[in-house]
């Protein structure tokens, strides 16, 4: 039996290293905006999408081999904010969650053979009021186009975060304890 993490995420790579370190990973070219372009919901984009990407990768490999798909996206007043393409768009996102509190939605998946199971863990997140400075300095410094919503809460956005409600590491992006469960009921026992 092998474990695959259908995922590229250096971050996704680092929290499953932490419960289960013999992992390989390979990532799920899968076209993310057609799967999901009648969807506005973002607890059913999540799990649509790590679906997706845990069935793509599990398609000719051996049925007792264990697939994690995943993805996350921030979602703030009705709205869906995925990676941010540019500066501007990364400032735009920032400053609408500047003062507020957001949700960050994590679907995981985990397809053994044809046992497919899935969940979405959902996070509250509380930004402090930013100022444009700050914003564009944390965008300078980080980088954040690879990070759904713009920020990173554990690099330098911890700075913007008040609190929150609910999974750490959903937010970072992979959920350890609802995918602990997942896990167990594929058949893997991890303590």
């Amino acid at each position: 039996m092998g474990l695959i993490l259908a995922s590229r995420s250096p971050r996704r790579r680092e929290l499953l290293a932490k419960i289960c370190p013999d992992f390989s990973c390979s990532e799920a070219n899968i076209d993310e905006r057609a799967l999901c372009q009648d969807l506005s919901d973002p607890e059913q984009v999540v799990r649509k999408l790590a679906c997706a990407k845990a069935l793509h990768i599990a398609a000719g490999r051996p049925s007792d081999d264990i697939i994690i798909g995943a993805d996350t996206v921030v979602a703030s007043e009705g709205a869906i904010l995925g990676k941010p393409a540019d500066r501007d768009a990364a400032f735009s996102m920032l400053a609408s969650l500047s003062g507020k509190t957001h949700c960050v939605y994590s679907g995981i998946a985990v397809v053994r053979g044809d046992l497919i199971l899935d969940d979405c863990d959902i996070t509250q997140v509380c930004f402090r009021s930013l100022c444009p400075q700050e914003i564009y300095a944390y965008i300078d410094k980080a980088r954040p186009y690879d990070k759904a919503g713009a920020y990173g809460i554990q690099e330098l956005a911890c700075l913007f975060v008040s609190g929150i409600v609910g999974d750490f590491y959903g937010v970072m992006g992979l959920p350890l304890f609802k995918l602990g469960i997942l896990l167990k009921k594929a058949g893997l026992t991890l303590l």
